[in-house]
């Protein structure tokens, strides 16, 4: 069995695990955004000086992250070269949103004074970049599954390359 192919089995639910966090990101960053833009001056809300931060790139990464696994989905759906190249590369920059949204949630975290909706935020943040990495770390595997085509079949292939052997032998 190729390393490809065990990693994919947990890939799509991985993926889904991953959608349905970014969503929930985006709706508690969004709401607490919301919230402070209105005025709504509350302790649960307003936070520390890096709250505002937190929320902005929490947004990003959410945005991101539910785009990347898209682009996961349709891979796993195609599974082919030219779809893995398009879902990792949406899945790094996914991480890297995600990892620095993480920094600002450890820095969050250190400076205090937060409410209970920003503390579930920061919980989705911290797990998220951990199963995003995984995620990651699966698609990698992927690369070094030889069932992976350039949009060739298995048939496809031999055919194209008995069609060489015969032009090399004329």
């Amino acid at each position: 069995m190729a390393m490809g192919t065990a990693g994919r089995g947990f890939l799509v639910p991985l993926l889904f695990i991953n959608f349905v966090m970014h969503i929930i990101i985006l709706g508690l960053a969004g709401w607490s955004l919301d919230r402070i833009i209105d005025r709504d001056r509350r302790p649960h809300l307003e936070g520390n000086p890096s709250t505002s931060y937190l929320l902005i790139l929490s947004l990003m990464a959410g945005a991101v992250g539910a785009c990347s696994a898209v682009a996961g989905l349709l891979h796993t759906r195609a599974w082919r070269s030219d779809s893995l190249a398009s879902a990792i590369s949406s899945a790094l920059v996914s991480w890297a949103l995600t990892a620095l949204s993480f920094g600002v949630a450890c820095k969050h975290i250190n400076l205090g004074n937060r409410g209970r909706h920003l503390r579930t935020l920061e919980a989705f943040i911290i797990i998220l970049t951990f199963t995003q990495l995984l995620y990651l770390i699966l698609l990698h595997a992927g690369i070094m599954n030889s069932r992976l085509t350039m949009g060739l079949t298995t048939r496809n292939r031999d055919e194209q390359h008995q069609q060489q052997v015969e032009d090399i032998t004329l």
